[in-house]
């Protein structure tokens, strides 16, 4: 792995999370995401599925991690499945973990290798009264491809059809939602190089430049800081690409006059970190520009101080909400028989802000928690409030991570420049 070795310490509290969930004589099972193919004999990087991770660190295709607390035996408790190496597996792929290195990385003591696990797994589950079963059941989960969770879900309930089966999913959403204090100095990292990133490239920008070099210097910085590159597909929009909102074609020339938007992450360890930034490509913003931007942060900064544990998140969305509407008025943008008239489903202020303002963030960018408890201490969001003005050319979000302290929040993201002065400063010097 290019990043330092985490602390099996993040692994082994986080399956005394989960484990404390489980209803009595169960146990639960998760896998690896698949090798994805493309065509001929190639395939897609591997990225590893987020749940094996946050329950073990097993960085490796093939794993298994089953879970059974309340097993007679101790050593089958916690128990990892791995692809076990070869002398031609090294030579062509690169050796796979060794049973020491696994235990050295997730604090697991009983290892097994996968031909193993038909045999072990069924000691197990003829013990076990239930098992709990993984999937994907995130709010904004739309997935037409069988993963290799579903097969291994059809393939418990037609060898053990006489088991009761519950999710881990919503047991995941309520505690991956909050960071223990290891998890956070992970994503601390994550965004040390995000912000040395974003200042790499700042000195880089001026009129001419083209948007994927400009992802380049992303890259070499990231690459440089043992990252493996970028959180999500980045996003580079110079002028009117910015009102596109997922743009990723990267492709377009950065003019004099115009703003550019960055929505670009690195990820460190496998964790995430979610940042945007609007920047004047000449390094002076407009009047309008400043107007416009210097609104967009009002919203920003108000909306970061609303974050607090006890908040309400559909409360918070609708607070920020009122908080656009008053910049979109003062801007001309809306009138106050818009909103009037508004639909509350779809208020006035949607037509120049159309996306949500915070998720929350982690081993996945769009991370698991709920939105239906308190806002609590550990918690990271994002925050990210923008406006889109296609006719003329002008789209701006600003965003940062925060975390929820007991007295309010850490912004892990604050160094890289945001304000009007301090990012026209920095592009002078």
């Amino acid at each position: 792995m290019r990043y330092h070795k985490l602390s099996s310490s993040i692994f082994i509290e986080n399956r005394k999370k989960f484990t404390s969930h489980l209803k009595p004589n169960a146990l639960a099972i998760f896998t690896s995401n698949d090798m994805y193919p493309t065509s001929a004999d190639a395939h897609l990087p591997f990225k590893q599925h987020s749940d094996i991770l946050y329950l073990s660190g097993a960085d490796q295709e093939e794993s298994i991690l089953v879970l059974f607390p309340d097993a007679h035996k101790e050593s089958l408790r916690e128990v990892l499945f791995l692809k076990e190496t070869n002398d031609l597996i090294a030579v062509w792929e690169g050796a796979k973990y060794s049973k020491d290195e696994a235990f050295e990385m997730s604090g697991i003591k009983t290892v097994f290798w996968l031909s193993d696990f038909e045999r072990v797994f069924n000691e197990m589950a003829v013990n076990a009264e239930r098992i709990y079963i993984n999937g994907n059941e995130h709010l904004r989960a739309h997935v037409e491809t069988e993963m290799r969770h579903d097969r291994m879900n059809k393939w418990l309930k037609e060898n053990y059809p006489g088991h009761e089966y519950e999710r881990s999913q919503p047991i995941l959403h309520r505690i991956r939602g909050t960071k223990s204090e290891h998890e956070l100095e992970v994503m601390r990292i994550a965004a040390d190089v995000t912000t040395k990133g974003y200042k790499r490239v700042l000195k880089f920008l001026k009129p001419g430049v083209w948007e994927y070099e400009l992802e380049a210097e992303f890259m070499h910085e990231f690459l440089t800081n043992r990252s493996r590159g970028f959180a999500y597909t980045p996003i580079i929009a110079a002028g009117n690409n910015a009102n596109v909102l997922h743009y990723i074609e990267n492709n377009d020339q950065c003019k004099s006059g115009d703003l550019i938007l960055f929505d670009v992450g690195a990820e460190y360890g496998n964790y995430t970190c979610d940042v945007t930034r609007c920047f004047p490509i000449n390094g002076k913003f407009t009047d309008r520009q400043k107007e416009v931007y210097n609104a967009v942060l009002r919203v920003h900064e108000g909306a970061i101080a609303m974050l607090r544990p006890g908040t309400m998140l559909d409360a918070f969305h609708k607070e920020v909400g009122a908080l656009m509407t008053k910049e979109l008025l003062g801007l001309g943008l809306i009138t106050a028989e818009d909103v009037a008239n508004e639909d509350p489903a779809w208020p006035a202020y949607k037509k120049y802000f159309m996306h949500g303002t915070s998720h929350y963030l982690g081993l996945d960018v769009h991370d698991y928690g709920l939105w239906t408890i308190p806002v609590e201490e550990g918690m990271v969001f994002t925050v990210e409030p923008g406006i889109y003005i296609p006719e003329e050319g002008l789209g701006i979000r600003i965003e940062d991570d925060i975390v929820i302290t007991k007295e309010g929040h850490e912004n892990l993201t604050r160094a890289i420049p945001k304000t009007v002065e301090e990012i026209e400063a920095f592009m002078a010097n």
